[in-house]
């Protein structure tokens, strides 16, 4: 299982490790320990172009996924791209009075499990059955480790 992580933030510092551990584990937790996954984290610009292109959204918005496979058939080891904006994930957890780095956690589940074919936009079962599923990987992956690192000043 490899998680490929690419970050197009100038000035934001990832705990790489961290971030790849965490992923591999929620991987494991969704039923696919196996697979591979490319992670992306991305500004607001980027989030709002790739979400105007495929959503027809044109806003950023705080996690895309890409499967590479849907529906029945065999299935690669590949399960596709999750992208998070970083700026959306920072307003968000200020929003809800909780750290950044539980807010990336948690579209980090929602971005892979719509990887595996969970999609809450099916309806309120479905929707119910996707949010449960999300709280029972989050509260398993307790503690969370820090995943943004603070920027250094330069002087």
């Amino acid at each position: 299982m490899s998680v490929l992580l690419r970050s197009r933030l100038r000035h934001t510092r990832i705990n790489e490790h961290a971030l790849r551990t965490l992923a591999q584990d929620v991987l494991a937790k969704a039923g696919v320990p196996d697979s591979e996954l490319s992670l992306e984290l991305v500004g607001n610009t980027r989030m709002q172009t790739l979400n105007r292109r495929y959503r027809h959204q044109n806003r950023p918005t705080d996690v895309l996924a890409f499967p590479l496979w849907e529906g029945p058939g065999p299935r690669t080891a590949l399960l596709g791209d999750v992208v998070i904006s970083i700026p959306t994930a920072k307003r968000q957890a200020a929003a809800y009075g909780h750290s950044i780095d539980r807010e990336l956690l948690q579209l980090l589940i929602h971005g892979i499990l719509h990887l595996v074919g969970y999609d809450h936009e099916r309806g309120a079962l479905e929707a119910r059955r996707m949010k449960r599923k999300e709280q029972t990987i989050l509260t398993a992956l307790h503690p969370i480790p820090k995943i943004l690192k603070k920027k250094r000043h330069l002087r």
